[in-house]
C-alpha cells in the first residue's frame, strides 16, 4: 500500500549535499542515529512534562521532520560513505523504537489524547518495526511497508500535534483518528509479515 516512504528517494536526494559535508567533518552515521535517539528523548520528554502547554505541540511537527531527515542521513553516511557496521545496524533499528516510544507516548498525557490508545499504538508501532527487521531472518529484505511506516507516524501526530499547538480543541474527531491509525497500523503489520514471507522461497507453503 502506498507510504510517505516510497519519497524517500528524492528526499535522500535533498539532503545528499548536506550529507557529504557531514562526513567530510568527521561526522560519523552512529553519531546522527544516536543524536536523534538523543534528541527525540528531549522532545517526548517536554511534551510529558508540560503536557497542558501548546509549545510542546508545535515544536513537534518540527522535531519529527529533522528526525526523519537524520534518519535519512545516518542511512546515506552509511552506504555512499563507508560507514556500515553491524554495531550501526543494531543502533538504527533500536533506536528508531526508542525515539517512537519517546515522542509519541507522552502525547497520552496532553488532553485530547486517549492515554490506552497512545499505549496501543506507541506498542504496535515497535511491533510494526519488529515485524521489519524479523523478515531479514527468514531470508527477506528488511520490510517497511505501509500504510502506516514510520514516515506515515511522523506525518500523521506531527499533524495532529499542530492542530492541537494551534488550538484546535480534540474531542470525538481525535478519538476516532487514533482508532483508525491502530487498524492502519495492524494492517502494516500484515502487510510486511506477508511479503517478508512471498519473498522467501517458502512463500507458496506459508501464505
Amino acid at each position: 500500500m502506498p507510504s510517505i516512504y516510497d519519497i524517500k528517494p528524492a528526499f535522500q536526494s535533498l539532503l545528499r549535499p548536506l550529507t557529504r559535508r557531514l562526513a567530510s567533518a568527521g561526522v560519523t552515521a552512529n553519531q546522527v542515529t544516536l543524536a536523534a535517539a538523543v534528541l527525540s528523548g528531549a522532545v517526548g520528554a517536554c511534551v510529558a512534562i508540560y503536557p497542558r502547554e501548546r509549545w510542546p505541540l508545535l515544536v513537534l511537527p518540527g522535531f519529527l521532520f529533522v528526525r526523519m531527515a537524520l534518519n535519512a542521513i545516518d542511512g546515506m553516511l552509511a552506504r555512499e560513505h563507508g560507514m556500515k557496521s553491524r554495531l550501526g545496524a543494531v543502533l538504527n533499528e533500536i533506536g528508531d523504537v526508542v525515539a517512537d516510544t519517546a515522542l509519541y507516548l507522552p502525547l497520552g498525557l496532553v488532553p485530547g489524547f486517549s492515554l490506552w490508545l497512545v499505549i496501543t499504538f506507541t506498542l504496535l508501532s515497535i511491533i510494526s518495526e519488529m515485524t521489519g527487521v524479523v523478515a531479514i531472518q527468514i531470508g527477506s529484505p528488511r520490510r517497511y511497508d505501509g500504510p502506516m511506516g514510520k514516515s506515515d507516524r511522523a506525518f500523521v501526530f506531527g499533524l495532529l500535534a499542530l492542530l492541537l499547538g494551534l488550538g484546535v480543541s480534540g474531542g470525538a474527531w481525535l478519538f476516532y483518528v487514533q482508532v483508525v491509525l491502530i487498524a492502519l497500523l495492524g494492517l502494516t503489520i500484515v502487510n510486511r509479515a506477508r511479503r517478508a514471507l512471498a519473498a522467501t522461497p517458502q512463500a507458496s507453503a506459508s501464505v
